[in-house]
């Protein structure tokens, strides 16, 4: 499909913006692969490309509203360019709601996530009828390994091994626009793993929405434990990063992967989300708080040195003051290295929209004050008794704050700053910690 329309973008410029999760980023590196591959080529100034690629999430209404933000903002843009093009894909246009605003707000082309590969057919067909195209999948189809797709500049790359999701969390619209699980086989994962050294990647990050539910479906009895450890006999990578880790699923074999792994990391996302059983319940999380005290526990046990970070969700309908104080008991008992932390917000789609006892935005905004007061003072304590110690890091770059330090990040992805030769970018060394923040380390190099 894609070798039909080669070239048929030579001359022709495109910009892409990206809402939402690393699995949105990841579709944007496909969607610029798609397009390079027609001959597009890439312009850093939204305003002056000839086609302008929005990849949007709908996880909560404030991110579809900064999309419909941002669509006003493109649609006076057009009026004075009115051969630019404008395509819209991602979550937000598998919701049937949507379309109808979409069209008044000046977008040509609305492809969904089970589609995304039809992109240059849809970019054709426009450029042929110049007529609106809309073009949505509301079911996947199989999953297609022959798109050429890139990956963002930089030493990590991202790589899913997985599309959907299974869970139907009470309060999460994922399901309705990505669907059910379904997973990539090994050896395409394995084969573009292995071509990462070969770029220049240094580390890769495996994306799903549930990675302990890989290999479910396939006929190769494979599961996520055996694709990590595939992946750490990858020669030139020097490190493994996945997420997310659903609580309910992760296996003692997945954890003693983990620890045996030479390359994979010791950083474990797994959201507890709320710290109240009878919230857990309403949420359909499919675990308790018991059953996540002993997961970390095995974890903790087991993975030396692993760093544990979360979801958190407050104010969830009907929680009350005592089941707001069981997350804050959790969040002393667990001690997560870091937790993002979110105010729950209707999510229409969803059953948690119509349960009853919405609370009130100052309660919430109140709980969620007081969550963070509590993990961030635990984030700082653990920061500041890593102080003298050393840590190996991979220099991933110069800091956003200041171009004359250099970032880097430890294996349990924390954060550390230090003043470095710009030849140090890429590399893994190991630095003294000499100052520890809540959300970051200060080093300095070894001599």
């Amino acid at each position: 499909m894609t070798k039909e329309f080669h070239n048929n973008g030579n001359g022709l410029t495109y910009h892409t913006i990206t809402y939402g999760c690393q699995m949105n980023v990841r579709d944007s590196e496909i969607i610029a692969g798609l397009l390079e591959n027609m001959g597009y080529s890439q312009q850093s100034r939204m305003e002056e490309a000839d086609l302008l690629v929005i990849n949007t999430c709908s996880v909560r209404h404030s991110a579809e509203n900064k999309v419909f933000g941002k669509l006003g903002e493109l649609n006076k843009l057009k009026k004075s360019r009115p051969n630019m093009m404008i395509a819209l894909g991602g979550c937000m246009a598998q919701l049937p709601e949507v379309t109808p605003r979409l069209k008044k707000l000046g977008v040509d082309i609305v492809f969904g996530t089970h589609n995304l590969h039809e992109l240059p057919v849809l970019i054709e067909q426009y450029r042929a009828t110049k007529r609106k195209v809309v073009q949505v999948w509301q079911n996947h189809g199989e999953i297609i390994e022959s798109i050429p797709s890139g990956h963002k500049e930089g030493l990590s790359a991202f790589i899913n091994i997985m599309y959907g999701c299974n869970n139907f969390c009470s309060y999460c619209i994922v399901p309705y626009t990505r669907g059910r699980e379904r997973s990539r086989n090994p050896a395409d994962i394995i084969a573009e793993v292995e071509r990462l050294p070969e770029l220049g990647y240094k580390e890769v990050t495996f994306l799903g929405q549930n990675v302990n539910s890989y290999g479910q479906g396939l006929s190769q009895k494979v599961d996520f434990a055996d694709l990590l450890m595939m992946a750490d006999q990858i020669a030139g990578l020097d490190r493994i990063r996945f997420t997310t880790s659903h609580p309910k699923d992760m296996s003692d074999k997945l954890i003693d992967t983990i620890a045996a792994g030479d390359n994979i990391c010791e950083h474990i996302h797994v959201p507890l989300q709320a710290g109240s059983n009878k919230i857990l319940k309403m949420m359909n999380r499919g675990y308790s708080r018991e059953h996540y005290l002993d997961l970390v526990g095995r974890m903790r046990e087991r993975i030396p040195g692993v760093a544990i970070t979360s979801d958190l969700i407050v104010g969830f309908p009907g929680e009350a003051e005592g089941e707001f104080l069981e997350t804050l008991d959790m969040v002393e008992r667990v001690r997560f290295d870091a937790a993002f932390t979110f105010i729950y917000s209707i999510r229409s789609g969803t059953k948690a929209a119509l349960m009853e006892g919405q609370l009130d935005l100052d309660t919430k905004r109140d709980r969620l004050l007081r969550l963070n007061e509590l993990q961030y003072g635990i984030a700082a304590e653990y920061n500041r008794a890593l102080e003298g110690s050393v840590q190996e890091v991979l220099v991933e770059g110069c800091s956003k704050t200041n171009d004359e330090k250099l970032t880097s990040r430890t294996r349990n992805n924390r954060i550390v700053i230090f003043s470095g030769s710009k030849d140090l970018i890429g590399k893994l060394i190991s630095v003294r910690i000499t100052k520890g923040k809540t959300f970051s380390l200060f080093a300095e190099t070894l001599d």
